[in-house]
């Protein structure tokens, strides 16, 4: 019988996209609770420790982090588990390093550099509208945030540029068709492209359609689907690829070209 929350994760149960080896070990960093889910999320010991390779254990990890070295969203982090997740910005002040988050094609956390005026802000997906108590309005977002009194044009699944310093809305980009998105869960996570078209369907999934900068087509759930810039103009840096997702033969024909 279960007596209160889990504390440990195997490795096989742990997220593919960690890429953490089968045979290595029994047991997996279980991701503490936060603003990011278990399955979507990267805590900070797998990101310095397999990533950076700035550790060469979980010793070491706890040891830099306890030096209040490394900060999440501009706030500093000592917990080895803290889940860290898409678009968040991990900076390091020692080494003068920022990273933002970001999927590639593959699924995977690119260990994404970005700069220090990149590195004070970030979006967030909208995912409530709400009222509150005395008539507030605010909104909640992908990584637990709330925000009160917000523009009230911003809806569900508009992204908000947020001022990691200040904590304030910058600005906002609405969920519309030709505006630039990158998608975020299914099997063409990672990708990037403008929006084609949204099939609304009542009571079910709303399906969206997005084409990439090859003119290919996809279509995903809503829930996927980011919006991070205007029609072609994104509000971030994107990783190595830019979102493109490439065939197996164009994969080939690249690693070849780059022997050569």
């Amino acid at each position: 019988m279960a007596r209160g929350p889990k504390k440990h994760m195997k490795r096989l149960s742990a997220p593919k996209h960690w890429m953490l080896d089968k045979l290595l070990g029994i047991y997996a960093p279980k991701p503490s609770s936060g603003p990011h889910s278990t399955r979507e999320c990267l805590p900070l010991i797998i990101f310095l420790r397999n990533r950076l390779k700035y550790a060469l254990n979980g010793r070491e990890v706890t040891s830099i982090l306890m030096q209040r070295l490394v900060k999440v969203d501009n706030k500093v982090r000592t917990d080895s588990t803290f889940p860290a997740g898409f678009m968040d910005v991990i900076s390091i002040e020692k080494t003068g390093e920022n990273f933002r988050l970001v999927y590639d094609t593959k699924g995977r956390f690119a260990i994404h550099r970005i700069t220090d005026e990149e590195a004070k802000y970030k979006l967030c997906k909208v995912k409530k509208v709400l009222v509150g108590a005395k008539g507030i309005p605010y909104v909640t977002t992908h990584d637990g945030r709330t925000m009160r009194y917000p523009d009230p044009l911003i809806q569900v699944n508009d992204s908000v540029r947020f001022d990691l310093e200040n904590n304030k809305i910058l600005d906002f980009v609405k969920f519309d068709v030709g505006n630039l998105v990158m998608i975020t869960g299914g099997r063409n996570i990672g990708r990037v492209g403008t929006i084609v078209h949204r099939e609304r369907h009542v009571g079910g999934f709303e399906i969206v359609h997005v084409k990439d900068s090859l003119d290919r087509t996809f279509a995903t759930r809503i829930s996927n689907v980011f919006v991070i810039g205007e029609s072609n103009k994104p509000y971030i840096s994107l990783p190595k690829g830019k979102g493109i997702k490439l065939t197996i033969a164009e994969e080939r024909d690249q690693r070849r070209n780059k022997a050569n």
